[in-house]
């Protein structure tokens, strides 16, 4: 069931009729059992409960094309449906007028009970759409990082002989093998294959899906997994989920050895 909300209004001194909303609800099961007039009757009843704070304290008009509906107000034996309904609009009687026009006239309500037809050169008031190219569009979005935060990673290079030497071997182009040979086992075999990067004076650590910061002050450490796991912004998250924040970020050596002890 559905209704529609008009007003008429002075525009250049000639009276225009406009919507102000439309309203429709499904009809329950056990409605669904009723006939035509009571369901007209209970239109109007839940149109009015509706539309209630549109309509108290004014004058308006109920057009529909069922005359049962005209005779609400005023039947004299009704049954226990039409009775409850008289006393529900009884609030409105002295303001409402109920007004009945013909199916032809009445237009409004055969449009509201059906589907919309479809925007095709079949329907009678078909408007052709105006097509537009599709333009793919690419947006790029630049930020600023704090840049005190790769200073410290630099400078932290210093104090690990491991980070110096490979800093060392990494920014030079000859290779020296006195260098690579004085690197701990695990950090030679390392570098033999080709996992560590120098970028902008910050190692990286290269594996087959992410390249990473390599990281080794303690503290630094100890910041990464504040922000990862202690930051209102992250959430407090579990160990599995701090463990994927952190992993394409920063590396260490027994990194998620640390996030679980963490």
């Amino acid at each position: 069931m559905g209704a529609e909300l008009h007003q008429v209004q002075i525009i250049n001194d000639q009276h225009v009729e406009g919507p102000i909303c439309f309203i429709s609800r499904k009809i329950k099961p056990t409605e669904a059992r009723y006939g035509a007039s009571q369901m007209e009757c209970l239109c109007l009843v839940w149109a009015l409960e509706r539309l209630n704070y549109f309509l108290e304290g004014c004058a308006f008009e109920v057009i529909t094309d069922c005359t049962t509906v005209e005779s609400l107000l005023n039947i004299k034996t009704p049954n226990r449906h039409k009775l409850r309904w008289q006393i529900a609009i009884q609030e409105y009687r002295g303001n409402m007028t109920i007004v009945q026009k013909d199916r032809n006239i009445h237009k409004i309500a055969d449009g509201l009970s059906r589907w919309p037809l479809p925007n095709n050169i079949d329907n009678p008031d078909y408007v052709q759409e105006e097509a537009f190219p599709q333009i793919p569009i690419e947006g790029i979005s630049v930020t600023d990082l704090n840049t005190t935060f790769f200073e410290e990673i630099r400078n932290s290079y210093t104090q690990d002989n491991n980070c110096s030497i490979l800093f060392q071997l990494l920014s030079k182009d000859c290779k020296e093998n006195s260098l690579i040979h004085s690197l701990d086992e695990i950090w030679k075999n390392s570098y033999d294959e080709g996992i560590f990067d120098l970028l902008d004076g910050i190692i990286y650590h290269r594996t087959k899906h992410t390249c990473v910061m390599r990281v080794v002050d303690r503290s630094l450490i100890n910041l990464v997994l504040k922000e990862c796991h202690d930051s209102p912004f992250s959430g407090h998250l579990s160990e599995d989920r701090t463990r994927e924040k952190v992993k394409p970020c920063i590396w260490w050596p027994m990194w998620q050895k640390d996030v679980t002890e963490y």
